[in-house]
């Protein structure tokens, strides 16, 4: 019994020094004037493999898609009218605007309130998103002050531009003049034939969904930032420091943003909109909201002219479903 005890006390404690001797014991005395030398060093060497060579294809043909969507919206619009309100970023592509209690006003103030309808614009189908331009994806951070020595571009162009893509000056100046391709709705429509107007919605459908799979792509390649407070999208590595979120001095954060991996949604926003069914009425009642169903502005204003939406958005629209009961 004796013996039996002997054994297994120098077992437990055979484990226990062997525990004990395994263990690394890292020490807080670190020099770090010697490691960042190293530290720059490694970032500056991976540099040199950006940008990479297959992704460089991917970016340019997001940026030719991006191209045909902003002429092919551009010239429906001359064609479909389009409503947005005044007080509210609701749209409705349509000849009357919709009569559902749904405006919330500038501030959120409110809610369950009739929309102000007005002429609206290319930004209110292609909402515009913008992010600071950098030189390349390893450029420093942008500080605070720093703020107004970098251009703000579109955010997909410069993702394509990080990304290798040769970008004309045409297409740089010309994105910052979006909204003003457009005329109001009350201008003389173009001449279209119903076949062209057909094909131009068919392909900016086409268009729009090599967009947003290209943009997909790139960002599990490349890094990009949104704040999880507002809707400021960095494209790089880590977001900027400039202090840009929020207007009022006694928040928390004192303007800093809070970044979080950035989505194809954050660069392309779909600007969901109401769906028009042939068996719904022909103005939209606050009474059958449960019915309607719901599209991308781009996909609605093409099925306007006659073009066939992806498959994958009829369960959006709610395309077999029903008509809201007449009273």
């Amino acid at each position: 019994m004796a013996l039996m005890r002997r054994r297994v006390g120098g077992y437990i404690c055979s484990e226990l020094c062997g525990s004990v001797m395994n263990q690394r014991l890292y020490s807080s005395r670190v020099d770090w004037k010697q490691l960042r030398p190293m530290i720059l060093k490694r970032i500056k060497n991976r540099a040199k493999e950006y940008p990479i060579k297959r992704m460089i294809p991917v970016a340019e043909e997001v940026v030719k898609a991006r191209e045909i969507v902003t002429k092919g919206v551009s010239t429906l619009l001359q064609v479909v009218p389009i409503h947005s309100c005044k007080f509210c970023p609701e749209v409705h592509i349509g000849a009357v605007g919709h009569e559902m209690q749904s405006c919330h006003g500038f501030k959120r103030m409110i809610k369950n309130q009739p929309h102000k309808w007005g002429p609206g614009c290319l930004n209110d189908i292609l909402v515009p998103v913008e992010s600071f331009h950098l030189e390349n994806t390893f450029q420093d951070e942008i500080k605070h002050d720093q703020r107004f020595d970098s251009p703000r571009v579109p955010a997909v162009l410069e993702l394509c531009h990080q990304a290798g893509a040769d970008i004309p000056d045409e297409v740089w100046h010309r994105s910052g003049t979006s909204s003003a391709i457009v005329g109001e709705n009350d201008e003389k429509p173009a001449a279209f034939l119903p076949e062209e107007l057909r094909f131009i919605g068919q392909r900016t459908i086409e268009a729009w969904e090599r967009l947003r799979l290209g943009v997909t792509k790139l960002l599990l390649v490349y890094p990009s930032k949104v704040c999880e407070r507002c809707s400021e999208v960095h494209v790089g590595l880590s977001g900027h420091k400039a202090r840009m979120c929020g207007v009022f001095k006694f928040e928390g954060w004192r303007g800093k943003h809070e970044w979080k991996k950035a989505d194809v949604d954050d660069l392309v926003p779909p600007k969901i909109v109401w769906h028009q069914r042939p068996h719904d009425p022909p103005v939209l009642v606050d009474a059958g909201r449960d019915y309607y169903g719901h599209a991308p502005a781009v996909i609605e204003l093409c099925m306007q002219v006659g073009a066939r939406a992806p498959p994958k958005y009829h369960c959006m629209m709610k395309a077999q479903g029903l008509a809201p009961p007449i009273k």
